[in-house]
């Protein structure tokens, strides 16, 4: 099976990856809601380190944060600007590789890794490369928060496929679905995944096929390479807890 490297595979979704949401601005509220209840400090300086399309970024900016995003997507960092001024917030964004920031030591309060971008990242020294890199732009005692697919669950089932999310389209009748198939390596840490959309079109659909490899990091395996970087007091915070969508790792830069 044929993998899109993370840059393009963001870059075919970049037009279409709000339709993997039922309301993408309601899921843009909430995830910054929740985010910015675990920042604990008003106005920050945050690094969002692979912002997308700028669900994460913007709900930020949308708090007051001063936020500059990142990601490998030319077409989702392009995209996250337009989105952040339709909103009247203001975004400063750059085609950046998380293993390599372009920011000064000790830039930023924050710096977040959401929504399952670290698990791109298929190899210990490229996960501590990236974990090294956020560490190094944090200020003393800035803090780190990192979402990820609950992965314990998931390496204990390997499921094949995760289920259909529908997006109704403003008219409430036409929808998009979205849904996955894994394939899973010999491994059984490492999965291929296959992302497809069903698109309406004239009556019909439109299927579009986008693929990438993930590695299935646990939480113990995330949180000893979390303090091989560096950081301090690393702690877990489940959905229940925090009303985010993945679980959260946060973790301090320490002094």
């Amino acid at each position: 099976m044929s993998q899109s490297p993370p840059a393009r595979f963001y870059d075919d979704l970049a037009d279409d990856y709000h339709l993997i949401y039922a309301d993408w601005d309601a899921s843009m509220r909430r995830q910054g809601d929740a985010l910015d209840a675990l920042l604990g400090q008003d106005g920050a300086a945050l690094l969002d380190c692979a912002c997308g399309i700028g669900t994460q970024a913007i709900g930020l900016a949308l708090h007051g944060h001063r936020v500059t995003g990142t990601d490998l997507s030319p077409r989702a960092v392009a995209r996250a600007v337009r989105e952040a001024a339709l909103r009247e917030v203001t975004l400063r964004a750059a085609v950046a590789d998380m293993r390599r920031l372009p920011f000064r030591d000790a830039e930023f309060d924050a710096v977040v890794c959401a929504d399952n971008a670290l698990p791109h990242l298929l190899t210990e020294q490229d996960v501590l490369a990236a974990l090294t890199e956020m560490r190094r732009v944090l200020r003393p005692a800035g803090r780190l928060l990192i979402s990820t697919r609950p992965y314990d669950d998931v390496l204990r089932d390997r499921p094949a496929s995760m289920p259909p999310q529908v997006h109704r389209g403003a008219d409430g009748e036409e929808r998009t679905v979205t849904f996955q198939l894994w394939h899973w390596h010999e491994d059984g840490e490492h999965y291929d995944l296959e992302h497809f959309q069903l698109l309406p079109a004239d009556g019909a659909w439109r299927v579009e096929v986008r693929r990438s490899t993930y590695w299935a990091l646990g939480r113990d395996r995330l949180t000893s390479l979390v303090a091989d970087a560096g950081f301090t007091d690393p702690e877990w915070r489940m959905p229940q807890e925090t009303g985010f969508f993945q679980p959260l790792l946060m973790a301090d830069a320490g002094e």
